[in-house]
């Protein structure tokens, strides 16, 4: 018995069935529209639909990619989560991620926000000039990532995507599709693994939450510099367009000049033993880092009458006014016509004053990060355990 076939309705270009017919191939051609766009990330009503579009097809789609993802934020897990560390801890570790995933050759899945330590958010350090107080702390306890850093400059080192993003959004919902090839979660297991073991490498994403460490604890061997892909410099000279902006405007102001970084503050922090004597985990930077002694020391390097930038956590005003006599200073305060618009925060702050620091002819920090670096201090920076005897004394040499 033949299967009876569908009758051929024909349809005049007049009939309701014509108009129903055309009616559903036009609300099918929108929605097939409404789910392309929604997917790729952008809207027709956007001014920026033809270079996402680029993008989108310059980079692919998640079903060609591979995606690292450490968490919603920096140090978090880890010991940090109940507040956080200050910018330089979280760059070692937002440094250290994104080395993994370049290793990896995984998008990088970036928090979209960086935690704020209220420690290191004086608003002192830009207004020592006015009549704000030193105490006085910016409101926000955290920025998003982009007001810190140009997301596309970092892309074309490393590829980034926001966790607030839809393509994220889109990432998590294809892993959920994958079962068990989609989500591989990892605790204490090495970059090399995860990238030669099937048991990872063919996965959609790694999720590195799992391990309760800081995220940079977890990059091995980061003594042995054959094994660090990225330098110390890489996330300073990736900073936003407008805070690069900012710091090219100062550095043609400044002209030919030089720089100092004195890091005291939380740095000086000491205690006293049962004896009663004080004891600090850096016993010389206290004394280091005062204009009578920093002059001794950098008389050699900088000759007098050049212009010396400072840029310094120490928020008593005129604290720096001894050096004035042998060098022209200059701080941020100087410049609050150009900063004022732009600052929201002393890590927005601190991002300038190292593009104006790595400008400089010469750059004085105040520890050294290895051998060929010029330094206030002979202390090492990275002391963790041995409470030493504070020491005042005045050196001969200088050094």
């Amino acid at each position: 018995m033949a299967i009876p076939g569908n009758p051929k309705i024909k349809t005049r270009p007049g009939s309701p069935i014509f108009f129903l017919a055309v009616l559903l191939t036009g609300i099918a051609f929108l929605f097939l529209l409404s789910s392309f766009t929604s997917t790729i990330g952008f809207s027709f009503s956007s001014s920026r639909v033809i270079e996402n579009l680029a993008k989108h097809t310059e980079r692919g789609n998640v079903d060609n990619e591979k995606y690292l993802y450490w968490g919603h934020r920096i140090d978090c897990p880890g010991k940090h989560c109940d507040t956080c560390a200050g910018l330089g801890h979280q760059e070692s570790s937002l440094r250290c991620a994104l080395e993994e995933a370049m290793f990896l050759q995984r998008t990088f899945v970036m928090p979209s926000r960086m935690c704020i330590n209220p420690m290191h958010n004086k608003k002192g350090l830009l207004h020592q000039s006015s009549n704000t107080s030193s105490e006085e702390g910016w409101m926000a306890t955290s920025c998003a990532m982009d007001s810190l850093y140009d997301l596309h400059l970092i892309s074309t080192k490393i590829p980034v995507i926001l966790d607030n993003s839809k393509m994220w959004h889109h990432v998590l919902s294809t892993g959920m599709k994958l079962g068990t090839r989609g989500v591989a979660h990892v605790e204490g297991v090495s970059r090399l693994e995860l990238k030669t073991d099937v048991r990872y490498a063919n996965h959609l994403l790694i999720n590195r939450t799992a391990s309760p460490l800081a995220w940079f604890v977890e990059c091995k061997d980061r003594k042995n510099h054959s094994a660090i892909m990225l330098s110390h410099s890489f996330l300073p000279s990736m900073a936003a367009k407008k805070l690069r902006n900012a710091a090219d405007r100062i550095k043609a102001m400044l002209g030919d000049y030089d720089a100092i970084h004195v890091r005291r503050g939380d740095i000086l922090k000491t205690r006293k033993d049962r004896f009663g004597v004080e004891r600090s985990l850096h016993p010389h930077v206290a004394r280091d880092t005062r204009p009578e002694f920093i002059l001794h020391r950098i008389v050699k390097w900088i000759p007098e009458g050049r212009t010396l930038y400072i840029a310094s956590n120490e928020r008593t005003p005129g604290f720096f006014s001894p050096l004035c006599v042998r060098y022209r200073l200059a701080y941020s305060s100087n410049y609050s016509k150009i900063l004022g618009p732009v600052i929201e925060n002393n890590y927005q702050l601190f991002m300038i004053e190292r593009l104006i620091m790595m400008g400089a002819r010469t750059f004085i920090n105040t520890f050294k990060s290895d051998d060929s670096e010029l330094s206030l201090t002979d202390d090492p920076k990275k002391n963790t355990k041995f409470w030493q005897k504070v020491d005042r004394t005045v050196e001969e040499d200088g050094s």
